[in-house]
């Protein structure tokens, strides 16, 4: 059994793997068990894939750590707990369980694996609307959970130019913009390219890192509009196999519902009855489904006590790539993909993000962002302290104008 699975191991990392690097997690492979959960289409197994060569280069010929597909044919009748006995007889280390949430019952089983080889480090991967919290095998107490976003503006650059650029802490962009913005556009420059030049190819298709298996764009936007349906239709009944047919419809149609006309400020009421949804408590579960898989992104509004309990105030979709893939005439809204990549940028950091009575965003109940193109000017929300306008269209700031493109310079969790 094991020598198949370790040949498919070796065949799936060669496939899998890439050159380009993203810096994240780099304890994943140190904790006794992690689970790294994302979006469909991120980049989870090339990270996991990557992790497992740095920590183990000569895994080929040591046959310490093992990537084992969780869907795959050759998997799917065994037990994992059976692959991970047999594995950690032979003197295994380090196991990777890829697509967990494919396999039925996977929490029982991890549970399990944990408890019986204290000397086997654990890495899975799969859907972000994994629950781990729930459930009756409890692995929250267990797993350090990671959550790995799509591509910044920074990482999508670097994948395209082949450079090294710097990250920011967002005190940083907020009080330092015009010295950061001229060191970033010299190094891109020395490379022949334009800053808005780039930002505008990521605002259509550098979210997502398979863009580049794709060279017809139209083709890698038929992907992202066949993932909503596939999150929907597969992911979510994977890891909630108690929905009904009629749940995962009406799912659907929430969601399209929300994507013909973001940003969406949600009349509840009205929603339920288009939709046909019962009651409010069902209609916020299916909201979180869809912001959980990675769909939409809903914002509370500023100074709401218990705003994870309190009505979206606005629900954008996840990324700009989305906006594009379900834009049927070719025309977005330019002021919906501005504000939709600024939410997506700041979603990374850990700040709190809201919306105001006044501007389009707020920060931490603190600083006011009024986002808009290069023309717009301050005065909207002039009056505010720690206000500030990011504007698009523009290389350089000054003073209280930060240029949107810089917001992709975020450095994760700060």
């Amino acid at each position: 059994m094991l020598e198949k699975l370790f040949t498919l191991s070796d065949q799936l990392i060669r496939v899998r793997d890439r050159t380009y690097q993203r810096q994240y997690f780099s304890d994943l492979t140190q904790n006794r068990f992690s689970i790294l959960v994302g979006q469909r289409g991120v980049g989870k197994t090339t990270l996991l894939v990557q992790h497992l060569k740095n920590s183990y280069p000569d895994y080929l010929q040591s046959r310490k750590a093992i990537y084992v597909q969780a869907d795959h044919f050759l998997v799917k009748d065994l037990s994992l707990y059976a692959i991970a006995e047999r594995f950690d007889q032979l003197g295994g280390e380090f196991i990777c369980f890829d697509e967990i949430h494919k396999y039925p019952d996977w929490s029982r089983e991890l549970k399990s694996i944990t408890d019986t080889f204290p000397a086997l480090k654990i890495l899975a991967s799969g859907s972000s609307i994994l629950e781990i919290h729930k459930g009756s095998h409890d692995l929250s107490r267990r797993a350090i959970i990671y959550r790995l976003p799509g591509l910044s503006f920074r990482e999508f650059i670097e994948l395209q130019a082949d450079v090294t650029l710097p990250e920011s802490s967002l005190t940083d962009i907020l009080s330092d913009h015009e010295q950061l913005a001229d060191s970033i556009l010299n190094i891109i420059e020395k490379k022949q390219e334009r800053v808005l030049a780039l930002f505008k190819d990521y605002l259509s298709f550098g979210y997502y890192p398979y863009f580049l298996e794709f060279k017809d764009r139209a083709l890698f936007h038929l992907t992202l509009e066949q993932n909503f349906h596939t999150s929907i239709e597969s992911d979510l009944p994977a890891v909630y196999p108690k929905l009904s047919g009629a749940s995962i419809k009406k799912i659907s149609k929430l969601l399209a519902v929300i994507a013909s006309s973001v940003p969406f400020t949600p009349d509840l009421k009205k929603i339920k009855q288009i939709v046909e949804i019962g009651d409010e408590r069902t209609l916020k579960t299916y909201l979180k489904y869809l912001e959980d898989g990675g769909l939409i992104r809903c914002l509370s509004k500023s100074g709401s006590a218990m705003r994870k309990l309190a009505k979206p105030e606005k629900i954008y979709l996840n990324n700009s790539n989305q906006i594009m893939a379900i834009s049927r005439n070719g025309i977005e809204n330019k002021g919906n993909v501005r504000e939709t990549f600024f939410a997506s940028m700041l979603s990374i950091t850990g700040h709190e993000l809201s919306v105001p009575v006044k501007g389009d965003f707020k920060i931490d109940d603190d600083s006011v962002i009024e986002v808009g193109g290069k023309g717009k000017d301050i005065s909207q929300v002039w009056d505010i302290k720690c206000s500030y306008l990011a504007a698009d269209d523009i290389e350089r700031g000054f003073s209280r104008k930060i240029p949107l493109w810089l917001f992709g310079f975020l450095k994760y969790g700060c």
